[in-house]
């Protein structure tokens, strides 16, 4: 009986040992199993960015040949940029931008959301971190103080040196014509742009009533040019839509933006009668966005320090006026509306812009730093390029093309890169806004620009951590687009798109107008 008891109490121990190695064994299999495949992920991974980061920087078309107006880019088909060339050290800390928001979007699950539908232009604060005291001022206490600048000038409350350096860049860059204009400044361009159609459409003391003055702009329009028309409910002038639709004989302000927002082509007025007046918006003819290919001349321009520099929150902007009393009336809105414009905001904006124009002419900088519109425009390039690769890997959509034109600033041919990007969802997508807001991407519908919802507007400006998650998370759209929600997509042979189980071509033909 004894002897019966010891075998079963050893035969249980031996059991208990038995499972036990079976079940550390089992751990330190699964163990090294998910090991290996995490390993083997990021090696994946870090191959593919490697290369992708490769061909970045090797990837050269020939020049588009569609014309420029009239195109809109294949969404399998990638048209080549400038052969500028980019820097090792920034290629290194843009691979590892990548890698990190990659794993950064793996342990957020793809739950972040992206809001790209504001043109928050953050995405130059490396430059500006890297200038040290050269872009910082101090405003002692008792400095600063008055409402007034210059008495002797129309625009009184604009600061002689910011007057000085926004004339000292635009000469640098060669963009617009500043000789016999008067400058008034604003706080941003939304502002001037308020001043201006108060100024034009403000009647003579013995004019007799009118009709408020129609204020157009052709399509695609900046998104906010109808709600600032409307937002004071003057009765000087209201919203009246699509240029191309206008074709009343009577008095008009056709709003001209070039390169234009959203979708980066150059403009000219599209009505062009005798009674109207046109007001260019110029807030991206600078040449990190497009190539300066003349000084621009006309009687009225409107800039924004935003776009330049990157400091959307110093709110700053300037009007370039050739006729005094059209100054003086924008000058008599902005005394109405906020009795000027903030000293400090200008005391800032002049010393960036002092920076900006000294880097083009190397003065107070070392021969071999780098210009900041050359920066600027590197980091617009790597970023074209990069969505320009994803659209085309994608297969569901398309951007506009642009032809290389010669830039006076940079002395070559270089191709536009603006500051939005304007896609076109292809195939059965019809509201892209909506198609890209259930992946958590936000962007701005084609209906505020007064087209049709298969278009969006999307910021290129944001920081580099979002627009690398960015790009990565729209591949993951699409991917997961192509295999469940479009009926198993996928990129054909001949160039457009096939469905499986059937014969339904998808071909994207150019239909941008």
């Amino acid at each position: 009986m004894d002897k019966v008891k010891r075998d079963s109490t050893v035969f249980s121990w031996r059991h208990l040992l038995l499972l036990s190695l079976t079940l550390n064994l089992g751990l330190l299999t699964r163990f090294v199993y998910e090991r290996g495949v995490f390993l083997d992920t990021d090696h994946q991974r870090f191959q593919q960015e490697h290369c992708f980061d490769e061909e970045i920087n090797t990837r050269r078309s020939p020049m588009c040949s569609a014309s420029e107006q009239e195109a809109h880019v294949s969404s399998t088909t990638s048209c080549g940029s400038s052969s500028s060339a980019q820097p090792a050290d920034s290629r290194q800390e843009e691979h590892v931008s990548s890698t990190t928001s990659s794993r950064a979007q793996a342990a957020d699950g793809g739950n972040k959301v992206i809001n790209l539908d504001h043109g928050n232009p953050t995405m130059f604060e490396g430059y500006w971190r890297g200038t040290g005291e050269k872009s910082t001022i101090l405003i002692r206490g008792w400095e600063s103080m008055s409402y007034f600048s210059d008495l002797g000038n129309v625009c009184w409350f604009l600061e002689p040196e910011f007057a000085k350096q926004i004339t000292r860049l635009h000469g640098s860059v060669g963009n617009a014509i500043t000789h016999d204009r008067h400058i008034v400044v604003g706080t941003g361009s939304t502002q001037l742009f308020q001043a201006v159609l108060y100024a034009l459409s403000f009647p003579s003391p013995n004019a007799s009533p009118q009709q408020p003055i129609s204020v157009v702009s052709a399509i695609p329009y900046y998104s906010s040019y109808p709600s600032l028309t409307d937002y004071l409910k003057s009765g000087l002038y209201k919203w009246d839509g699509d240029a191309y639709n206008f074709t009343k004989d009577e008095p008009y302000i056709e709003l001209v933006t070039s390169p234009n927002n959203p979708d980066g082509f150059i403009r000219q007025p599209v009505v062009n009668r005798s009674r109207g007046t046109v007001v260019y918006d110029l807030a991206y003819y600078w040449p990190q966005y497009t190539p300066i290919t003349s000084p621009a001349d006309h009687d009225l321009m409107l800039f924004t320090f935003s776009k330049i520099t990157g400091h959307a929150g110093t709110r700053i902007g300037w009007a370039l006026v050739k006729d005094k009393e059209v100054a003086r009336k924008m000058t008599e809105f902005i005394i109405l509306n906020t009795i000027g414009v903030s000293k400090d905001s200008q005391h800032r904006a002049a010393k960036l812009l002092q920076v900006v124009s000294g880097s083009s002419e190397h003065m107070g900088f070392p021969e071999d730093s780098e210009r900041f519109f050359l920066y600027a425009y590197h980091q617009m390039t790597q970023r074209w390029e990069r969505l320009r690769d994803a659209v085309r890997r994608s297969g569901l959509f398309s951007l506009p093309e642009f032809l290389p034109q010669f830039c006076n600033y940079f002395g070559g041919f270089t191709e536009p890169h603006p500051a939005f990007a304007w896609l076109k969802c292809e195939g059965d997508i019809e509201d892209c806004e909506s198609f890209l807001g259930e992946h958590k991407i936000i962007t701005r519908s084609g209906r505020h620009f007064g087209v049709e919802a298969k278009y969006v507007r999307i910021s290129m400006l944001d920081r580099d951590e979002i627009f690398n998650l960015f790009v990565e998370r729209f591949l993951d759209t699409t991917n997961h687009a192509l295999v469940s929600g479009l009926g198993l997509l996928q990129l054909s042979g001949g160039g457009g798109l096939q469905k499986h189980g059937g014969c339904k071509n998808y071909a994207f033909e150019p239909d941008f107008t």
